[in-house]
């Protein structure tokens, strides 16, 4: 029994492996997210196969899937197959069952975002997409904002939200680089800064792909200028909630504003 996950085109239909194209015609069966989109795909190649609807409203039933089978191919909608999609999900009940996984190397819009992005790659953090609450989100950014170049996924009716946030989290002149319909006909990377990529995201459309770069500035580098902001705060009044408040808009990070904001006391 095998389950193999297949990397499909992520906007060029040229973008597929001569093995993929192998594993999909010896599939008993092709598990996909949609079977309209996938069957545009098996007929340009001429394959033929049975396909079967796995996405996250129906992977619950990947059990009875594995049970009708023995050789099945896996493709989502585009891209490799395991992130940000139901495809961990059916390879964690496969292994449960015995049976053997094998994953094919091919194409994503993770590796050539971060590669053409011009920013460090040697270290980097892929968090795909943000948590859609706005407290979730900005802790999610502080938890993998430092040391390290950070790779997210964005639909593009939050992209604005998200570099708003964003700023908020590094800074407006903060490097960055969005990438755009990777592989499709209006493909775009474009750089620069957060502010600079708010200003020319003004209407945005497709799917985005946002590499930023690492948050190199040491904490010891950054006291002498928060402890200045939480003076001058303190002076104009604020204390409490509106002085964390004040702090975190200021780019800090909620955790730390919170500890500014209340200073253990000393005992004694």
């Amino acid at each position: 029994m095998r389950l193999v996950l297949v990397p499909t085109p992520i906007g060029n239909l040229e973008d597929i492996t001569l093995r993929a194209l192998r594993v999909l015609r010896e599939a008993e069966v092709v598990a996909c997210e949609d079977t309209r989109r996938t069957g545009i795909l098996l007929k340009h190649y001429g394959i033929a196969k049975p396909m079967v609807r796995l996405d996250q409203h129906t992977v619950g039933q990947a059990r009875r899937l594995l049970e009708g089978y023995e050789r099945v191919a896996y493709v989502t909608d585009a891209g490799t197959p395991g992130i940000s999609d139901p495809g961990a999900e059916l390879v964690a009940l496969a292994l449960q069952e015995g049976w053997q996984v094998e994953v094919l190397p091919g194409p994503t819009a993770l590796i050539p975002a971060l590669v053409a992005s011009g920013l460090p790659t040697a270290r980097f953090a892929f968090e795909g997409f943000l948590p859609q609450k706005p407290a979730e989100r900005r802790e999610r950014l502080e938890q993998v904002s430092s040391g390290r170049t950070v790779v997210l996924y964005e639909a593009p009716h939050r992209l604005r939200q998200t570099l708003t946030d964003l700023i908020k989290v590094y800074g407006p002149n903060h490097p960055v680089a969005i990438a755009r319909e990777i592989s499709k006909l209006h493909e775009e990377i474009w750089r620069g800064s957060l502010a600079q990529a708010l200003e020319h995201f003004r209407e945005p459309r497709g799917e985005f792909v946002l590499v930023l770069g690492p948050k190199t500035a040491r904490a010891a580098e950054q006291k002498p200028q928060t402890e200045a902001l939480l003076q001058q705060l303190r002076e104009q009044g604020l204390k409490g909630k509106e002085l964390v408040k004040a702090l975190t808009e200021a780019g800090i990070p909620r955790n730390q504003a919170y500890q500014m904001a209340h200073p253990p006391k000393e005992e004694g």
